[in-house]
């Protein structure tokens, strides 16, 4: 990858620019630009998109992303301290890298993006899973992003991606899976990082749909999985009661027996229930 855009190994960067990961911004660098440029890869063909990366840090996934040929790519980092690295990759690949100094849960990114687009990230351990929701629960559907390829912990991807009755099955999954499809492509060990954290990664991969799998409203079946995950070993007519004294004729019309817990509850039915909520 270093002969590619002749810019310098990574680690050689970092110790250019004092680059010392901060645990507070949740940051964990991935030097390999072989795995950077196959993360790259698992977002497909990029030459005909904008692509959003949040938290570039030194710049190892956005050489991949630009290599790889993205269109172009829109990096936001909230410490500054990388943005002089930051500056030689735009140098390397001259107007397609814009870079943004900000909190992504700040900045206003569609100002700065032409669809279509994907965004493609090794995600803030400390802000992935908010930004995720953000994206995944927008006013209006279809969202601004046509698929998410994002690094997580591997416990929260596997949440993603589980299914009911299942040791990860929670609301996360629900928020996904209810609007788009989503696969774990990639497993990283810890020593594929600087510092090399506590936990492994896994990039996981997730396409909208067009239209949600079952129509609900958004705000209610976010109310519903909130509650009856929040105390996930309750009956169901336990932790859904604040939604009313009429809740366990609701959740029998919806195919839902009252005594279920809300692990052993499908998509399917969690929409039903939204739907007799709402009326």
């Amino acid at each position: 990858m270093a002969t590619i855009d002749g810019l310098p190994p990574l680690r050689e960067v970092i110790r250019a620019h004092d680059l010392v990961a901060r645990k507070q911004l949740g940051q964990n660098f991935l030097l390999d630009l072989n795995l950077t440029a196959k993360i790259a890869r698992q977002a497909g063909d990029l030459s005909a998109c904008d692509v959003l990366e949040v938290g570039p840090g030194p710049g190892g996934l956005t050489r991949g992303l630009l290599a790889e040929g993205a269109r172009r790519v829109l990096a936001v980092e909230k410490d500054a301290r990388c943005l002089p690295a930051l500056a030689e990759v735009a140098a390397a690949y001259p107007g397609r890298l814009q870079v943004i100094n900000g909190d992504a849960l700040e900045v206003d990114a569609l100002a700065h993006l032409t669809p279509p687009v994907r965004v493609v990230a090794n995600l803030p351990y400390n802000v992935g899973t908010e930004l995720l929701i953000r994206w995944l629960t927008p006013a209006q559907w279809p969202p601004f992003w046509e698929s998410l390829t994002l690094m997580f912990q591997k416990e929260v991807a596997e949440r993603i991606v589980a299914k009911p009755r299942s040791d990860h099955y929670g609301r996360l999954a629900l928020l996904v899976q209810w609007r788009a499809e989503a696969k774990i492509v990639m497993h990283l060990p810890p020593e594929a990082f600087t510092p090399a954290p506590k936990v492994h990664s896994s990039v996981v991969h997730i396409t909208r749909l067009a239209e949600p799998r079952f129509p609900a409203d958004g705000a209610v079946l976010q109310r519903i999985t909130a509650m009856a995950f929040n105390q996930r070993r309750k009956m169901l007519r336990s932790s859904l009661k604040g939604l009313g004294p009429d809740i366990e004729e609701k959740l029998v019309a919806a195919g839902i027996e009252p005594t279920a817990r809300a692990e052993e509850i499908s998509l399917e039915r969690f929409c039903a229930l939204a739907r007799l909520i709402a009326e």
